[in-house]
């Protein structure tokens, strides 16, 4: 159990770092652009990326604008340099729920992990985003996989909530100015219900 223990704050703390990490990332802005051809004309459209980084536009919660990445033909599957989050990662952390759905609609690759091994659905478990842990279940998210640290997204809610709760109280005090948003009694309540669901 200690060592269940120390490995859970281990993988918490180092959320906490990726996703403070990933904040880094936010100013930069991405113009790939996609091609296409009309079908016997030849004529060509080119949709551009929005000035918005698609990172930034997710924790700034800006759907039109993640959906504008889709069509210009942004790589949904790109790693941030430092934390290794893709943006499907960031959106199941952070709780953009419509926008984690348009990913997913989108081919977003479910199976990606950031730095720590975690995939979309450890940290959507983790933070319990009940509705975005639903839809990578419907979308055959496997839950099976394991971080880096040797966790499943069912394990990593496991633990009990009182040797848990420290972390989450630093994750919104350092995160929560860029959006995280943490109700620490609500967690407690849904963690059970999250393992229930990835049973």
């Amino acid at each position: 159990m200690k060592t269940f223990r120390i490995n859970t704050l281990r993988t918490l703390v180092n959320m906490s770092l990726v996703l403070l990490l990933l904040t880094a990332a936010c100013g930069q802005s991405s113009n790939k652009t996609k091609e296409q051809a009309k079908s016997g004309t030849e004529v060509k459209s080119v949709v551009d990326a929005p000035e918005i980084d698609i990172q930034a536009a997710i924790l700034s919660d800006n759907l039109i604008a993640v959906k504008q990445h889709i069509e210009a033909g942004t790589d949904l599957n790109m790693k941030d340099a430092m934390s290794g989050s893709t943006p499907l990662i960031t959106a199941a952390s952070f709780g953009k729920i419509k926008i984690a759905q348009a990913l997913i609609d989108a081919g977003a690759d479910l199976t990606a992990k950031n730095n720590d091994g975690a995939t979309a659905l450890h940290t959507a478990a983790f933070f319990c985003r009940v509705e975005v842990v639903q839809s990578l279940i419907d979308a055959k998210a496997d839950k099976t996989a394991k971080n880096n640290f040797g966790l499943t997204p069912r394990e990593s809610v496991m633990g009990p909530f009182v040797e848990i709760k420290p972390i989450y109280e630093m994750l919104q005090q350092q995160l929560g100015p860029i959006g995280l948003q943490i109700d620490l009694a609500e967690i407690e309540k849904t963690r059970p219900v999250i393992a229930m669901m990835l049973q």
